[in-house]
């Protein structure tokens, strides 16, 4: 059986990094199993134009997993994460959630597992619940003894443009001052690295890697920003009144200081292994050009973190 013929079952296909990682997969002719709640929702008719087979299964549903698992080669898995703003999901209800994939995926042989986590994850916890949940979560991978690769992306490029994060004003706020360095990655290449390490089992079976395209002080972000609009986009890290009615904000804010969630991946390493990695710059004028136009023209209320 080739590669292609070897099918890969994607979680999350209709979000982000699900969406990314099955565009990714077909690009290089694999076969795509989506595991959706609403199969006749737009996103999931989506997929299905793409050649995505689409399959009825929900995290919550143990045995629809194990059926949706039947056969397969590889699983992708990625949940909501409970430190999404807006997300109607406990602590808890993450860790069971992927723990739950996981087992289902060793009880149906799966071969290649790959489960993506958080750059802030590591041989300690950082005391912030909704980040925790990760390193709990790859914690359980390992004493299941399931073959797997886990990935930890660093923060997404794509959220610096999101509608409400004020370029439409001419500025932008994040987690770092302005003279701070994170690394950054674009989803679209979270999709391509997820597609690589399943092309090259025996290269990251058993690996955790931290991914990164990028690394950028505030201020990089802004000239980056200012050059690919043709206006002035200014920076600032959010302002402490945000900081104040938001934990989550205000807890990223402290990893960042600490290093946990600026970053520490090889860039030099990864691009060599992954030569398509783009930059801020690339990004911007690539694949985050529609989403950068849509956070210059966004004219609403309550979207994004302001």
């Amino acid at each position: 059986m080739s590669d292609t013929d070897k099918t890969i079952v994607v979680l999350g296909a209709t979000g982000q990094q699900g969406g990314a990682v099955s565009a990714a997969l077909r690009a290089q002719g694999r076969t795509v199993r989506a595991v959706v709640r609403n199969p006749v929702g737009d996103r999931a008719q989506a997929l299905a134009a793409m050649g995505v087979d689409i399959v009825r299964g929900d995290l919550r549903d143990p045995q629809s997993l194990r059926a949706a698992f039947s056969g397969a080669h590889g699983v992708f898995s990625v949940q909501p994460s409970s430190g999404q703003a807006g997300a109607d999901l406990t602590d808890e209800d993450e860790i069971r959630f992927a723990t739950s994939v996981a087992e289902a995926a060793e009880q149906s042989g799966v071969a290649h597992f790959v489960y993506t986590s958080t750059v802030a994850a590591g041989a300690t916890l950082t005391g912030v619940p909704h980040f925790d949940t990760k390193i709990r979560i790859e914690a359980h991978l390992r004493g299941l003894g399931l073959p797997a690769t886990v990935v930890r992306p660093a923060s997404f490029m794509d959220t610096l443009v999101l509608p409400g994060m004020g370029l439409d004003q001419g500025q932008l706020s994040f987690l770092m001052r302005p003279g701070q360095s994170m690394q950054f990655i674009a989803v679209h290449d979270i999709g391509r690295i997820v597609a690589a390490i399943f092309a090259d089992p025996d290269r990251y079976l058993g690996l955790t890697l931290e991914i990164a395209g990028d690394q950028l002080t505030g201020n990089d972000l802004a000239g980056h920003l200012t050059r690919a609009v043709g206006k002035p986009i200014s920076y600032s890290r959010f302002p402490a009144t945000l900081l104040a009615q938001s934990r989550a904000l205000a807890d990223s804010v402290m990893l960042v200081d600490s290093g946990r969630l600026a970053g520490q991946a090889d860039q030099e390493t990864l691009r060599a292994q992954f030569p398509f990695l783009l930059t801020f710059e690339q990004w911007l004028a690539g694949p985050g050009a529609a989403l950068l136009r849509q956070g210059l023209h966004f004219t609403g209320v309550g979207v994004g973190l302001r």
